[in-house]
């Protein structure tokens, strides 16, 4: 399978599992074949899952993800980046959570678009960003 262009953060998965997902994300995902979550999308999923157990999710999302997914790692380089990216920007006031800038420089290291549907998160992170659901 053709490797991703496009990393998805976990609000555009939950987009995607509601029975009337948003017309611009689910017309986007439509048209995307492959696509990467980082592990901390994952974590975010199954955290949802154990805290509102919802058996149709998870078995969508585990189907989702054998069919469509890459799951990147968090390694040294972008734990580092996402380090420097979060750092940088509460330096200049923007107080930013670790988990969306691991997500923003997992997007960075792969070079790959982020698609979201909170662009402003990512403002000043130096990736690319797509929001579909506008």
């Amino acid at each position: 399978m053709a490797s991703a262009a496009f990393l998805a953060d976990t609000n555009v998965i939950s987009e995607l599992v509601r029975p009337r997902p948003n017309p611009g994300i689910e017309a986007w995902a439509r048209q995307t074949n492959r696509l990467a979550l980082s592990v901390v999308t994952v974590e975010e999923v199954f955290y949802g899952l154990a805290r509102r157990p919802h058996i149709r999710v998870q078995r969508w999302f585990d189907q989702f993800v054998r069919q469509h997914c890459e799951i990147l790692d968090v390694n040294r380089e972008i734990a580092a980046l996402a380090g420097d990216i979060r750092g940088r920007l509460a330096r200049g006031g923007a107080v930013r959570s670790q988990s969306d800038m691991l997500i923003a420089a997992t997007a960075s290291y792969h070079d790959l678009t982020l698609v979201t549907r909170n662009s402003r998160d990512f403002e000043g992170c130096g990736i690319r960003v797509l929001d579909p659901s506008s």
